[in-house]
């Protein structure tokens, strides 16, 4: 466009379906990062803590490595139904750390245990409800994520996106969230020791 010779006095600007479509990823973007905020300092005055909330927040990128990798595979571009499945996406995603996090932390105060031991059987008790949560998220999105019925290839990025989110956060959680949390608490065998002093 920028080649296009123009008369004087003339200008070019987007308008139609493109000015309408950066109005509503300026809006979806706004709303992703309030969703965020929300999220965290509702997390962090839960919790009465800066760190967990931070530990469990990791999961967001894990959850976008998904969603970019399955828009790429299945040929599907990154449209409004995207982004409201990557919205979407925070709360469930958010929800299977916290499973872990809550867990880990409860059996890191009520028995005097590391954080290692701590997380791994906050994993092992948790792992059941983080995968029916997924499972039947996943499940019940194939239908819209395939198009059937009248209407639903509208809805199917945003169930696309889910999945793929869905499915990436869920694997890459179980492992890299235990890591984090070892991390995060990796002071807390001195504060015992310290205290008992």
């Amino acid at each position: 466009m920028a080649k296009i010779p123009m008369p004087r006095g003339y200008d070019m600007v987007m308008a139609g379906d493109r000015k309408e479509q950066q109005e509503s990823f300026a809006q979806l973007l706004l709303a992703l990062v309030l969703a965020v905020l929300l999220v965290y300092m509702i997390m962090a005055s839960l919790y009465e803590s800066l760190r967990d909330p931070l530990i469990v927040m990791f999961t967001l990128p894990l959850a976008i490595i998904g969603v970019l990798a399955v828009l790429f595979i299945t040929s599907t571009t990154f449209n409004v139904q995207s982004f409201i499945g990557v919205i979407m996406l925070i709360g469930i995603v958010i929800n299977n750390a916290i499973l872990i996090v809550d867990q880990a932390t409860r059996l890191l105060s009520a028995q005097n245990t590391t954080p290692a031991v701590a997380v791994l059987e906050a994993g092992r008790r948790r792992l059941r409800p983080i995968l029916m949560t997924s499972l039947t998220t996943i499940l019940a999105m194939l239908p819209l994520a395939f198009g059937l019925g009248e209407g639903s290839e509208m809805q199917a990025p945003m169930a696309i996106t889910l999945i793929g989110g869905l499915i990436s956060s869920t694997m890459i959680t179980l492992i890299v969230i235990p890591c984090l949390y070892i991390l995060f608490h990796r002071n807390h065998k001195v504060e015992i020791a310290s205290a008992e002093l």
